[in-house]
């Protein structure tokens, strides 16, 4: 079996990716499966810069906040701010923290230096404004979709004033507080202000697109696709916050799935710009179900961004899965020789692709069970789900940086 799997590995390479998947998609998912490891950042870096320039690619999208990466793409787009303040204010999950980020966001403005607005690179944060301790409220969101209509519609046209959104959204910390999460009785998110506002924000999404026509000519492209993003995020996090409130068995799962839907509903929206590769844990962009064990809940199943993406794009959505030998410094040692990571492992290259159709095929009926992982942040393959990845990269050893 060795030798078969070594038959159909080829170097992690944009021309790699190319000729394993026949075509180029308008999303190319690469999935990671632990967070706050550089080097896969890196190996991420690579593949970017490659599709730009072999590829056409224009976009990147991580598992960021969606509003906040606004920052980063106003940076690499026209140099707005420095590079310190967007790694601060720029990237959420404490992602800004990281070397391979930073790297990315300066090798991006250097390139768009001097080129057409046409020819930039774009960034996108994909996630909602959602971290797992609670969710940000929805003003951010409301208030600057309400912001752009109100300055380009006549007042009448609107479903409501500045001043009502105010009103029904109240204090911040009524949304925010850390409670709320662990407590659904301390959640606005089921009152008749927060029905009201979920209410206001359909209508505003509904005017938005029913004025496309004019708003795309009053501004531009960009101003009415970023108004999309400001409704998708706030009638998203008013739907999050229906769910906070929610004291059914079916809460954590239906706040999970809430969170992969507004990441697919992002993605797609890229979509329609152009190729983009993404980058996120492989439980967010693979084809099947996701699963989690959370606190004292029993096994929580919820379908990924990358089903409902996929289940919309067709083959024009791959996800390439990484998966890896070692990570040390978290006591992920050698992987058992009967396991997926193990049969890789014994393979001489240190970063290979592998078909995964192909690789399932050599696995036959029988796969070997999924390594256990001595590390809750980290997720091994399931080598039972091969066939809805269409490639595994996989690195043999993370180095502690």
């Amino acid at each position: 079996m060795d030798t078969g799997i070594k038959d159909i590995t080829r170097a992690v390479t944009a021309a790699a990716v190319t000729e394993l998947l026949g075509a180029r998609p308008r999303v190319l998912a690469l999935g990671e499966p632990t967070h706050g490891e550089d080097s896969l950042l890196d190996l991420r870096n690579d593949v970017f810069r490659q599709l730009v320039e072999r590829e056409g690619y224009r976009t990147v999208a991580i598992e960021s906040d969606c509003l906040m990466g606004l920052v980063v793409d106003e940076y690499v787009t026209s140099g707005t701010g420095t590079l310190d303040e967007v790694m601060e204010r720029g990237f959420s999950h404490g992602f800004g923290a990281s070397a391979a980020n930073r790297e990315l966001v300066r090798w991006m403005r250097e390139y768009n230096d001097g080129r057409p607005a046409s020819e930039r690179l774009r960034f996108a944060g994909f996630d909602g404004p959602l971290e797992i301790t609670g969710a940000a409220g929805p003003r951010q969101a409301l208030t600057a979709l309400h912001g752009f209509l109100a300055a380009r519609l006549a007042p009448d046209l609107l479903p409501c004033t500045a001043e009502t959104l105010d009103r029904l959204l109240g204090a911040d910390d009524r949304w925010t507080h850390p409670a709320v999460m662990t407590d659904p009785a301390r959640s606005v998110g089921r009152t008749a202000e927060a029905g009201e506002l979920l209410l206001l924000a359909d209508d505003l999404v509904a005017l938005l697109e029913a004025e496309t026509p004019h708003l795309i000519a009053a501004t531009s492209r960009d101003d009415w696709e970023r108004a999309r993003l400001y409704g998708r995020t706030a009638t998203g996090l008013l739907r999050y916050h229906y769910w906070l409130a929610d004291t059914s068995p079916g809460r954590m799962t239906r706040l999970l799935g809430q969170r992969d839907r507004m990441m697919a509903d992002n993605l797609l929206a890229l979509a329609e710009r152009g190729p983009t590769l993404v980058f996120a844990h492989n439980a967010h962009l693979q084809r099947h179900k996701s699963t989690m064990r959370m606190w004292d809940h029993p096994l929580l199943e919820w379908w990924s961004a990358g089903a409902l993406v996929s289940a919309r794009l067709g083959e024009e959505y791959a996800f390439l899965a990484t998966a890896l030998g070692t990570i040390r410094h978290q006591e992920v040692d050698t992987p058992p020789a009967d396991s997926l990571e193990g049969l890789l492992y014994a393979l001489p290259e240190d970063r290979c692709v592998v078909d995964g159709t192909l690789l399932a095929g050599l696995l036959g009926d029988r796969p070997p069970a999924p390594r256990e992982s001595p590390w809750f942040g980290y997720m091994p393959l399931d080598p039972a789900r091969l066939t809805g990845i269409d490639g595994v990269v996989f690195v043999k050893d993370v180095p502690q940086v």
